[in-house]
């Protein structure tokens, strides 16, 4: 095989790695000494179901529906990234010429960082056609990295080689600075970063992943960067390298030196002559390569820590394609800045390491194009794990190459995304409950528990399409690639950041986007709405005839009630699919009081009192429970004089109530009642999209909007109701205004767990908290 044959066959990209790029625009490249990454844009087409009110819809013909559902087309932008040698980059760009053709000369213009940006210039120019505009790299390092570290959760992780989980993700932060970006390439640079645009290069080496490969190549038969980390991973170097113990017979306990540090990186090789001028050492390539790995890793580490202690930074960052998600690598820059800082500073490492440079180049492209600023969320089901891997995916060859990070994507959303303003400490705010990576039991029972409730959202995603042909096809590759995804977290839990509920639940809901499945519950919640509705005028008079406490128990009852109706809940999916199963039916199966939380009591004396400014109200499923249970709700506070926000996703997940939908059910109330007609009439009903797709609730990342009007509103009440997000999600959260939790418990494992059974009820009224200074 020639060189040129075994570029194209294994280093470069092929369709399913270029993925869209006949349609890509807003290239992007971060060209290094080892390693080249790409960046690009394409526009993705899906039909989207769509609701329409139908008092504003085209169709001439009258309809009995309360919205008219349909199909439309949809495009959104989504930014990938791939990579290869950089020996290879003319054949690369001949691919890339080869799949875009005429349409690059649209694009104009290409970004380029990196050392390659200046040598590679006018081959790019030649062979694309574009003008390359340099980007500064150290700049595009650092915008990459506060990208990803203020936009993708779970992207900074610590490593813990042995403890259980391995890997400890940080969360998603808006407050990053001051920190130390060490970035290992082909040499090293260490950059104090202080804000957005404030940063300086404090220090580097020439000793990195370039040394590391350079010297293994002479040292040893591997050929490409990643056969040289697997020998590496199956070496020993206690029989390369010289420890304390082999020099004093034990530890040095007077400077604090165990016997297994090591006291010279090769030190045995110079003790250990050849047999002749002609034959090599007996020494193992695996061992060598594992030495040389050590000693370079142990160096940037201390290096780093010097730095850190010098400018009085305690947060250092590790990224470049030299760590490369390495398991070795990443333990021994851990251990080295723990024991430099006998604790105190923590080794902070990033999923998408590699691809800092290239987010960089790629931000600074777009922002000529769309002056509103980016906002990107991950596709789940189009990125790779660290430290996964798929037989299936073409850039895999035989060997397991376990630390590898292949494949980022990207999708665009509508707007920003802030945390909420009503958190007590958004620093410290972690939307799970339980972290399965940390909980073997509850991961084996939530990892089945999918893998077995699979089937019926394929059922369901075959039945929302019945008119398409290939529905079945699709929906059965969307259960395979689920089941694939469910099967590869039982291995490793920690491949996509942390594991939990809420990330399962989204990844389904990415998995069914990516088959062109994008609300297949919309039928059934146009039936379970209209159905509602048609009870809640005489629902609204029988409250009305209540004195005040009853009232406000029946309303938390039906909050409560409403909020069984969840065709995301196994088991009761099959008492409603088997059983005739109404809002009655559902008040009757609630457990009797006192509920398995109850707060109700602490509510009632509170609402007697003063009545709230302005409540954010999270709701959660169509049907029953946005319309008898949530509507009703929200009636009596505005009659109390309270302003109302209800927040509802911005995409579809499951049988969740949708911001396109929600406005249009408002005005159907409105036109059965006068309060509510003259409260949204007035603006003190409002209705604001979260900014989130998933039966959960991440409040780290909502919609720029919502934040914007619970901070104009005084927002004094917060509202969260649903399992998915009261109970899974923000069980445990703390908020600086007051704060009802409102669940009905359908998963008979949870219930136990928690100490009920089937259909326990969580009323959890909380009083605002106070962050109190440490005074010790």
């Amino acid at each position: 095989m020639t060189e040129k044959s075994y570029a194209r066959s294994i280093n470069l990209p092929n369709e399913q790695i270029f993925r869209n790029l006949n349609n890509a625009r807003c290239l992007a490249l971060d060209i290094g000494g080892s390693l080249a990454k790409l960046a690009y844009c394409s526009r993705i087409h899906r039909r989207m179901s769509q609701v329409l009110d139908r008092n504003e819809s085209t169709e001439s013909s009258p309809s009995q529906h309360i919205y008219e559902v349909c199909e439309e087309d949809e495009y959104i932008d989504r930014l990938h990234f791939v990579k290869f040698e950089t020996k290879f980059i003319e054949s690369c760009l001949d691919f890339i010429q080869q799949k875009l053709g005429d349409s690059l000369s649209q694009n104009k213009t290409i970004h380029v960082t990196g050392g390659g940006a200046h040598k590679y210039k006018d081959l790019l120019a030649s062979k694309l056609g574009v003008v390359v505009e340099k980007e500064d790299e150290m700049s595009c390092l650092i915008e990459g990295c506060n990208f990803l570290l203020k936009n993708i959760p779970d992207e900074a992780f610590l490593y813990q080689r042995h403890t259980e989980p391995t890997y400890k993700f940080q969360g998603v932060s808006r407050d990053i600075f001051p920190f130390l970006l060490v970035n290992i390439g082909s040499g090293v640079s260490l950059i104090k970063v202080e804000s957005e645009d404030t940063y300086q290069r404090i220090g580097g080496t020439s000793t990195g992943g370039g040394t590391f490969w350079g010297l293994g190549s002479l040292l040893t038969k591997a050929k490409t960067f990643d056969d040289l980390l697997e020998i590496a991973e199956q070496g020993d170097h206690r029989e390369v390298d010289m420890l304390v113990k082999d020099i004093y017979g034990g530890a040095y306990s007077s400077i604090g030196l165990s016997g297994d540090i090591i006291a010279s990186s090769f030190g045995k090789a110079a003790r250990s002559p050849k047999k002749s001028e002609d034959q090599e050492t007996g020494f193992k390539e695996a061992d060598i390569a594992r030495s040389l790995l050590l000693s370079i890793s142990n160096d940037i580490g201390q290096i780093a820590y010097l730095h850190a202690k010098l400018h009085s930074l305690n947060k250092i960052y590790f990224g470049g394609y030299f760590i490369r998600g390495h398991p070795i690598t990443m333990h021994t820059i851990t251990f080295a800045i723990n024991f430099w800082s006998k604790g105190e500073i923590n080794a902070l490492f990033l999923r998408h390491e590699g691809y800092l440079g290239a987010i960089g180049a790629f931000i600074r492209g777009a922002k000529e194009e769309d002056t509103r600023g980016l906002t990107w969320g991950e596709n789940l089901a189009g990125s790779s794990g660290l430290g996964s891997y798929h037989k299936s995916h073409p850039w895999r060859e035989k060997k397991n190459h376990s630390s590898t990070f292949e494949m980022l994507e990207l999708n665009q959303l509508d707007r920003a995304l802030l945390p909420c303003p009503l958190l007590l400490d958004q620093q410290s705010y972690l939307p799970d409950t339980v972290e399965l990576t940390e909980d073997i039991a509850a991961r084996e029972y939530w990892l089945e528990c999918f893998t077995k409730g699979v089937h019926k959202t394929q059922e369901q995603a075959i039945k929302s399409q019945q008119n398409h042909p290939d529905a079945m096809e699709r929906a059965e590759k969307f259960t395979a690639k689920y089941i694939e995804r469910l099967t590869e977290l039982k291995e490793n839990p920690c491949a996509y950041g942390s594991l939990t509920v809420r990330s399962l639940l989204d990844t389904s809901s990415h998995y069914l986007q990516e088959f062109m499945f994008n609300d297949p519950y919309l039928q059934l919640k146009q039936t379970e709405n209209e159905h509602s509705l048609k009870y809640l005028a005489e629902y609204f008079q029988e409250l009305e005839r209540m004195d005040f406490e009853d009232r406000q128990l029946a309303l938390a009852k039906g909050v409560i009630a409403g909020n069984v109706f969840d065709w995301g809940a196994r088991e009761v999916t099959q008492i409603m699919e088997t059983q005739s199963f109404g809002f009655k039916e559902a008040t009757e199966k609630l457990q009797e009081r006192p509920w398995l939380f109850d707060d109700f009591d602490a509510w009632l004396s509170r609402i007697k009192g003063k009545p709230h400014k302005c409540a954010a109200i999270f709701v959660d499923n169509s049907g029953a429970d946005i319309i008898l249970g949530i509507f009703p709700f929200i009636r009596d506070m505005l009659f109390r004089g309270t302003k109302v926000i209800l927040c509802a996703n911005s995409r579809p997940a499951l049988n969740d109530v949708i911001y396109n939908e929600l406005v249009i059910l408002v005005k159907r109330v409105a036109e059965i009642d006068p309060q509510i007609n003259e409260a949204y009439s007035e603006n003190r009903l409002m209705v604001m999209e979260t900014g989130q797709g998933s039966p959960c609730l991440d409040l780290r990342l909502i919609d720029c909007q919502l934040v914007d009007l619970m901070n104009k509103e005084e927002t004094d009440l917060i509202v969260i109701e649903g399992m998915g997000r009261a109970i899974h999600t923000n069980f445990d959260a703390c908020f600086s205004c007051e704060a009802l939790k409102i669940a009905v418990i359908k998963n008979r494992w949870l219930a136990n767990r928690l100490g009920g059974d089937m259909f326990s009820v969580m009323f959890k009224y909380e009083a605002p908290r106070k962050i109190y200074a440490n005074t010790t």
